[in-house]
């Protein structure tokens, strides 16, 4: 699940100039399994946003941090995956994540820090139930992080990969490798202790991943003598990427949740005349 306020992806948000970024608010939401897929993200204008301390509500769905955890509800429709000959349906469920910890450290991701990220809650327990899913939902390892920058992620970035696991004796391992627009590489890794200590450290050198069907390429920090595994594609698209990839870092076999994105092709004017087709915008 991801909130926006001023939509990085969003076409709509890019042709109005930017200039308001309350009037491009969207709840995407993402379930994936064996039975397929459900996938919502529709953009609201700035009626649809309320918000203080402790909540943001966007259209039907909202997040609200309790005091111990955080509480996601969501009521969505999603579109049909490609290949799937279903009409948008409704997708309604909750999302409970109890933090282990909490992580109030900001890491700049670029030299002039335009572009900043905060892992909020860098490991925990998370619980979903649904009425899209066949037995209702499940329970798991949750995780949640928040990005805010001043400027077009295009205006800055070639693309960067992303990545969260947990190694074998449970603690939380993130890494961020990033191609700035200049060329330069900015990568680092973080591991937490069991009291929430951050420890950065120099991931192994990155190793490339199986292009997608789109051509967007990927990769992930991997010790020289192993190979990372794509485990599982959740998303591919033109210009982003999501899979379930196993890597191997320090000796340790560490299966992640990994993301790559290609800013130079979501720049390209085509790709933002295809986004309108999965991302509508209401209001």
């Amino acid at each position: 699940m991801i909130a926006f306020i001023g939509s990085v992806f969003s076409p709509y948000y890019h042709w109005s100039g930017r200039r308001d970024p309350t009037n491009h608010v969207a709840f995407n939401v993402a379930l994936y399994g064996p039975d397929g897929h459900a996938w919502a993200m529709t953009e609201r204008g700035r009626g649809a946003l309320g918000r203080d301390r402790s909540r943001l509500q966007i259209g039907r769905s909202s997040i609200r941090f309790d005091g111990t955890g955080f509480v996601i509800a969501f009521d969505e429709t999603f579109l049909p995956w490609p290949g799937q000959r279903l009409l948008p349906r409704r997708m309604r469920g909750q999302i409970e994540l109890t933090p282990a910890f909490l992580g109030d450290q900001t890491y700049a991701l670029d030299p002039e820090a335009r572009h900043i990220w905060q892992p909020v809650a860098p490991a925990g327990r998370v619980s979903l139930t649904c009425d899209h899913l066949a037995g209702g939902g499940w329970v798991g390892q949750g995780y949640h992080d928040m990005n805010f920058g001043s400027r077009p992620l295009e205006a800055d970035f070639a693309g960067w990969d992303w990545a969260r696991g947990e190694t074998t004796d449970g603690r939380p391992i993130l890494l961020y490798d990033s191609i700035l627009s200049n060329g330069a590489n900015s990568r680092f890794g973080l591991t937490y202790s069991t009291s929430g200590a951050a420890l950065e450290f120099d991931p192994p050198k990155r190793q490339v991943l199986k292009r997608g069907f789109w051509g967007v390429g990927g990769g992930i920090a991997c010790d020289d003598e192993a190979k990372p595994v794509l485990r599982d594609p959740y998303e591919d698209t033109p210009f982003y990427r999501r899979s379930l990839v196993e890597t191997e870092i320090g000796g340790d076999r560490v299966v992640m949740m990994h993301e790559t994105l290609d800013c130079r092709r979501l720049a390209m004017p085509i790709v933002r005349l295809m986004l309108p087709f999965r991302m509508p915008r209401k209001g």
